[in-house]
């Protein structure tokens, strides 16, 4: 049965039922860097591990067990990312180790001369992997500057030329939850030509995702962020990652996209994270959208009445991710006095360094504060009162 009925009709209550992993001691506002994971990720997770998989194919049952569970995974994950072809989904131990891998296999097609272009509100795994391999390369690395107030680009095409040959974007900010215009940039960098690589690792926790509507030509994601066990996963049309060819074994398969997959893939964690997609699909991540963009307005009209609190990038379209400071308190400081009272929200920069140092914040970053699906009213009425507390010492 699914948890919600339709995108106006949000169980919370019921969604929170299926987190063991949920305390009414603390509330959690950690999501961003991993949600927590409903029961039947963590049974689909165990129940793969007791069977007793082994190797892909073959005569064997657990050998076609096995199959069935990577193959299921794949089409969950096209299904998840609005991917036509299974064949298009690749699976990796992390969305960073993917983008290094990615980097790599393109920059050996670029030289002197060629350009990529990066943006500053982008995490790290989304800037550094294509800056290494420009440098490897001889290209020219380009900076995208993104202002996490209006989060519009600054004259995107004015970077871009005919010696363009990729773009990197996060499809939403892990530090500001601000969401740029993904498919306006995809859009230029079509026009020359150029590659369109999404992170979406923070955007998929919060809202539906579809790599055809953003104009990607490749976009990764983490399962982990959005109820599923800890891995990467890529996805692209079949037809380009037939015309990538990354380094690997002799005797591994040449096929599309197992040439990508180095060595063997978890299959336990496969199994977890077709659950995950399916439990996604059962709470309708338009309506998660839509939950989480209420206790979004919740918070930021109770944060506006505390003078003591600012709050940095106040994007007019975002996630529910709010980096906050207290004055008086370094952000370290402030997580530690928000957990004595029950509130998991941690401090930093997140890996987000070159957005962290483009704003006021600075590279100490702030207190993240992440609203999931399974936050409540009563969560965000503790927040307040937590961080009103802060503000009055």
């Amino acid at each position: 049965m699914s948890v919600t009925d339709n995108a106006t009709n949000f169980d919370v209550r019921e969604i929170r039922r299926a987190f063991p992993g949920l305390r009414p001691d603390l509330a959690r506002f950690d999501g961003p860097g991993g949600s927590l994971v409903p029961e039947v990720v963590a049974d689909a997770v165990a129940g793969a591990l007791r069977v007793g998989l082994c190797q892909r194919g073959g005569p064997s049952a657990p050998g076609l067990l096995t199959d069935e569970i990577t193959l299921g995974a794949r089409a969950a994950m096209a299904r998840f990312l609005g991917v036509d072809d299974r064949r298009g989904i690749v699976f990796g131990r992390s969305m960073t180790a993917l983008t290094f891998d990615i980097a790599r296999t393109l920059a050996a097609q670029w030289g002197p001369g060629d350009e990529v272009v990066v943006s500053r509100l982008d995490h790290d795994a989304n800037i550094r992997p294509w800056i290494t391999a420009a440098e490897h390369a001889g290209a020219t690395v380009r900076w995208l500057d993104f202002d996490p107030v209006t989060t519009e680009p600054d004259d995107v095409r004015s970077l871009l030329s005919d010696r363009t040959r990729l773009v990197a974007l996060t499809a939403a900010s892990n530090l500001f939850g601000t969401r740029p215009d993904v498919a306006a940039v995809s859009r230029a960098a079509r026009e020359v030509g150029a590659l369109m690589y999404v992170d979406a690792v923070h955007l998929a926790a919060h809202a539906p995702v579809d790599l055809t509507a953003m104009g990607a030509d490749l976009l990764v994601c983490s399962p982990y962020k959005f109820f599923g066990p800890h891995l990467g996963v890529l996805a692209a049309d079949p037809a380009l990652l037939e015309r990538l060819h990354p380094d690997k074994l002799l005797p591994s398969s040449d096929a599309v996209p197992e040439r990508f997959e180095l060595g063997t893939l978890p299959y336990e964690l496969l199994a977890g994270v077709r659950a995950a997609v399916e439990f996604a699909e059962q709470c309708d991540m338009a309506a998660v959208e839509a939950h989480e963009q209420q206790l979004l307005t919740r918070l930021l009209d109770g944060l506006g009445d505390m003078a003591a609190v600012t709050v940095h990038g106040r994007a007019g379209r975002r996630t529910p991710t709010v980096l906050l400071t207290v004055d008086g308190l370094t952000p370290v400081q402030a997580s530690h006095r928000l957990h004595e009272a029950g509130i998991v929200a941690p401090a930093g920069s997140f890996y987000a360094l070159e957005a962290a140092r483009h704003s006021a914040a600075g590279e100490q970053g702030g207190v993240r504060v992440g609203i999931s699906a399974y936050t409540d009213d009563e969560e965000i009425d503790r927040l307040l009162a937590a961080l009103g507390a802060l503000s009055a010492t």
